[in-house]
């Protein structure tokens, strides 16, 4: 039972930190466009994620962003010594929506509410590696309120308190080869609903000169406390059911701080570019600590992750009042290291290429459309820590990751 536990819950933590399996930036239509910069862009609501301290400079005293996108998420593997190969394609609607009100010369409050990382990841039942996962089911939202004070025409602070609410649905199969009389591998589900965490955002901004912003936001460490979910088993041989019977876990599962500092450059009245540069802190997750409903002693599973960063471009083009047409890339390394490569988060160093442009139908309204196509490099690579009989067994191969993701979404302003 610890084994079967601790290989669950180190599902549940990875995908909520990967987005079923895939770390993609999709909170906003216009800054995704352009690389998913943002620290240091006033471009709409949407600032209240990027840099809450942005929402003081915003023109219109009230300011409205809401979209979505679909993705859709493809991964190939393939293990030749043993003439392996499967797949998954995934289909997931994440979304946002921001608000921001001026409140005085001085003081901007706002509220954003997103879904980063609803998604799932969906392998064929009883495949080659369904000793470690079959399907993943993650649905998370985070509200966000803030508050954004001008303290003059150079410089905000902003920030305020993150909630997040979710649940997570995943299975597994027992081991390699149990089954019941039937011949039907045994597989547990777990479920996890009501799963909550408190965080923290802040940043500033700065202006030193016309047509030059300097951003910093930080985002705190948050703690998903993973409270009395449900393990429930199925097929299982006659002589195993007393060992594998229905209980419950807890288990606190870190999503690592992060650090964003960005530029952003007005090269003419019509042309913006801009940089950002994200450090997430990946090292906190060295290792997954949980405890059982049933007395078992506590288990410790290691991740070594490492901190990773991600480097991200993008620019706008405004020909005129009613278009504007926005391009970029970005580069995000991979925290997972050799070893401890699962086909939970089969995901190596990536690059995202996006582009998109807002129609302006009226001063007040503007559709925003948006598209990200992200690659990752091909990798060999193997989970090394699955325990079975008293032995650790590898399990890998070659995987190959590819996402696409459409985005509209709707922007007004008064």
């Amino acid at each position: 039972m610890r084994k079967l536990l601790s290989l669950t819950m180190m599902a549940l933590a990875a995908s909520s930190a990967f987005a079923g399996g895939y770390r993609v930036s999709l909170q906003g239509q216009k800054q995704l466009a352009m690389g998913h910069t943002g620290v240091a862009v006033v471009n709409s609501a949407e600032v209240l994620f990027f840099n809450p301290a942005g929402a003081a400079y915003l023109k219109d005293r009230f300011n409205f962003s809401a979209g979505a996108n679909g993705l859709f998420a493809k991964t190939k593997f393939q293990n030749e010594t043993y003439n392996w190969t499967n797949s998954t394609d995934n289909f997931g609607t994440p979304f946002e929506v921001y608000a921001s009100y001026r409140a005085t010369d001085w003081l901007t409050v706002g509220l954003a509410v997103y879904s980063p990382y609803g998604s799932a990841v969906e392998w064929d039942q009883d495949w080659q590696g369904s000793h470690l996962v079959n399907n993943i089911d993650l649905q998370a939202i985070y509200i966000q309120p803030t508050v954004a004070i001008k303290v003059n025409d150079r410089f905000s602070v902003g920030g305020g308190p993150i909630f997040v609410t979710g649940s997570v649905n995943f299975n597994r199969n027992l081991t390699r080869s149990l089954t019941d009389e039937q011949g039907n591998r045994s597989d547990v589900t777990v479920d996890a609903k009501g799963v909550t965490a408190w965080g923290w955002d802040a940043g500033f901004m700065f202006n030193p000169i016309d047509g030059v912003r300097l951003g910093v936001n930080y985002r705190s460490e948050i703690t998903m406390e993973a409270r009395d979910g449900d393990a429930t088993f199925h097929d299982l041989p006659a002589f195993a059911q007393g060992t594998y019977q229905n209980t419950q876990f807890d288990a606190d599962l870190p999503l690592p701080a992060e650090l964003t500092a960005g530029i952003s450059v007005e090269i003419t009245d019509k042309w913006l570019v801009a940089f950002d540069y994200n450090m997430a802190f990946w090292h906190v997750y060295d290792a997954l600590t949980i405890s059982f409903a049933n007395g078992t002693p506590t288990s410790v599973n290691p991740r070594n992750y490492k901190d990773a960063g991600t480097y991200r471009f993008g620019t706008q083009f405004k020909p005129n009042e009613k278009f504007a047409f926005r391009a970029g890339w970005y580069f995000d390394e991979s925290p997972v290291q050799d070893g401890y490569f699962a086909p939970e988060t089969p995901r190596n160093d990536s690059m995202g290429f996006t582009g998109g442009l807002t129609y302006q139908i009226n001063p007040k309204l503007g559709i925003d459309f948006s598209f990200l196509y992200l690659h990752f490099d091909e990798t060999n690579n193997s989970y090394n820590y699955y325990s079975e009989d008293g032995s650790l067994v590898s399990f890998g191969g070659t995987y190959k990751n590819t996402v696409f993701s459409p985005g509209l979404g709707l922007t007004y302003s008064f």
